[in-house]
């Protein structure tokens, strides 16, 4: 039996990394200050005894002992980011700080769940991880893409100099139960809009691309990476390379829902990416992972939740 601490535990993939790692046979730290998580995803995981929750912000200090630590804690859709920028690159950076100096402390092996935002809006396609990312330091998105950006540095300063041992994931766009209706990510929007018979908002033309992962893969990738051996550490692309445009995925859901909603268009947000696809290569070598839940069947289970929710 390990210890984990899992930073962000209480969010939509944070509490489903929770069940998974209990499910394993061990001792889980749930930290999470509740700004996006809620404390609805780990209702059913309190009575377990080998689970253990923490109300705390990640950037100050947490004093506990620990096997391993998930760093999860950073608000990840752009509605949640940019409603506090100053507070969001907090989170990654002193977050990094402060989970890499735990780590450094008890001898702890430390994951930190990073993104394909630092990709930016990518001039390379499909993205690697030897991509080096177009990112516009000043816009609105950067508070997350240069948090993130600045925490994988930070990681592997520690790695080398103070032989902290490391994992970093670069999450690409992940959906499933318990995604937040009010998150403001594409395809809760649309399964919200289309369930309530709202008009579909599509930002941009709805040509642009996006690669949707179903939670329970990337919880798969995480654990997996996790248990690689210490010489490797990342950064490896967790994602799912299948590529839809959002005109065609507004369409699906649409038609899925059996909604008689109509699809809008609306400006296009600044440094939105035109398009987004993980190469997964060294994931599928490294870790021996691949994403086995289709779109179809992901939004099938997404939608099924959804309509639970909104009752």
């Amino acid at each position: 039996m390990k210890r984990i601490l899992v930073t962000g535990g209480a969010g939509f993939i944070g509490s489903r990394l929770c069940e998974r790692l209990l499910e394993a046979g061990n001792e889980v730290i749930c930290l999470d200050n509740y700004f996006t998580g809620s404390k609805l995803n780990i209702l059913h995981l309190l009575d377990n005894h080998y689970f253990e929750v923490i109300r705390h912000d990640i950037t100050t200090p947490v004093y506990v002992e620990t096997d391993e630590i998930y760093n999860l804690a950073c608000p990840a859709s752009p509605l949640h980011y940019q409603y506090n920028g100053i507070k969001t690159i907090k989170t990654s950076v002193m977050g990094a700080i402060n989970t890499l100096g735990l780590a450094k402390r008890t001898e702890s092996k430390v994951m930190l769940a990073s993104t394909s935002e630092i990709y930016g809006d990518p001039e390379v396609h499909p993205q690697t991880e030897d991509y080096r990312g177009n990112v516009n330091t000043l816009g609105p998105r950067a508070c997350y893409d240069e948090g993130k950006r600045c925490a994988e540095t930070l990681y592997m300063n520690y790695h080398r100099q103070n032989n902290v041992r490391i994992k970093i994931a670069r999450i690409f766009n992940t959906y499933g139960p318990r995604m937040s209706s009010n998150d403001g990510r594409v395809i809760s929007n649309f399964i919200v809009q289309a369930l309530q018979g709202k008009d579909i908002s599509i930002f941009g033309d709805g040509s642009h691309t996006r690669s949707f992962q179903f939670v329970d893969d990337l919880v798969e990738g995480m654990i997996k990476l996790m248990e690689t051996p210490d010489e490797f550490t990342g950064p490896v692309n967790l994602g799912n390379p299948a590529e839809i445009s959002v005109r065609e995925l507004a369409d699906k859901i649409i038609r899925m829902t059996g909604s008689k909603s109509k699809i809008i268009y609306l400006p296009l947000p600044e440094d939105d990416p035109r398009q987004r696809q993980p190469d997964i290569t060294l994931a599928r070598k490294t870790l021996g992972w691949n994403p086995k839940v289709g779109l179809d069947e992901g939004l099938a289970i997404t939608i099924d939740y959804f309509r639970k929710v909104l009752k």
